[in-house]
């Protein structure tokens, strides 16, 4: 098979899977983390904070910042929160780790979670 064939039924494929990439990306983002590190973020340098899958990767997180909101994304940085260890009455217990993604938006664009309908 020559390689400009192959590339054609990669570029098949690809838009074959592009359904099911697109309803995974819906599922990425699980909410905005909020809180008072994360305020100052978005007012001072427009960072927006996410708690995401924890199998979320930069690429991912990216392309569903894009895809639902509509803006430009300059940067991301992800993070995980370590699982913290939490005493329920005499009982010992975890509580789950999970992720975050720092999201810097590009120039002119903006989130606004208050009017998202």
């Amino acid at each position: 098979m020559s390689p400009s064939a192959a590339k054609g039924a990669s570029a098949k494929d690809a838009t074959a899977k592009g359904g099911a990439y697109q309803e995974r990306l819906m599922q990425i983002l699980l909410g905005p983390h909020v809180s008072e590190k994360a305020t100052a973020l978005t007012e001072s340098v427009r960072q927006v904070v996410f708690k995401v899958r924890s199998d979320a990767t930069k690429a991912d997180v990216r392309a569903a910042v894009e895809l639902l909101f509509e803006v430009k994304v300059s940067n991301v940085t992800v993070a995980r929160m370590p699982a913290k260890a939490k005493r329920f009455g005499q009982r010992q217990g975890t509580r789950s780790g999970w992720k975050k993604a720092y999201v810097k938006l590009a120039e002119g664009h903006d989130i606004n979670f208050v009017s998202a309908e």
